[in-house]
């Protein structure tokens, strides 16, 4: 079992940036990826990005493609997510996810379903 706890989260205003931090204990050495989703009050969990340790190959959601970026260090212990250009529609909880499953596609790791464990969350406000 992974146990995963973000930090970062926080109230910065429209265009600003934050830098969120997720560390991994436990059996991190089971790992194959590393991801991020994000969930607003009444809507379902949202994909927003995902690094696997082996070629440290990244996916993004299309809503924050070049904006956001995903990166890992401490071999498999800590992924951030840097967020630039914040808009008010990032406003959410964002999660950080692991699974121990290299899967043959990036698609596969846009799905919630496909990772095994989950962060508590921290939370982004991006005031207008």
């Amino acid at each position: 079992q992974v146990r995963l706890v973000e930090s970062g989260g926080g109230l910065v205003q429209a265009g600003g940036s934050l830098r969120l931090s997720c560390t991994a204990s436990g059996r991190t050495f089971t790992t194959a990826a590393m991801g991020w989703f994000r969930q607003s009050p009444g809507k379902e969990r949202e994909f927003v990005a995902a690094m696997t340790w082996r070629g440290k190959n990244t996916y993004y959601a299309d809503a924050v493609k070049g904006r956001f970026a995903i990166s890992g260090e401490n071999d498999r212990g800590t992924v951030y997510l840097q967020m630039n250009s914040l808009k008010p529609e990032d406003t959410a909880v964002y999660l950080c996810a692991a699974t121990t499953l290299n899967y043959p596609h990036g698609n596969y790791y846009q799905a919630a379903i496909k990772y095994d464990s989950w962060g508590q969350g921290t939370q982004v406000t991006v005031s207008s």
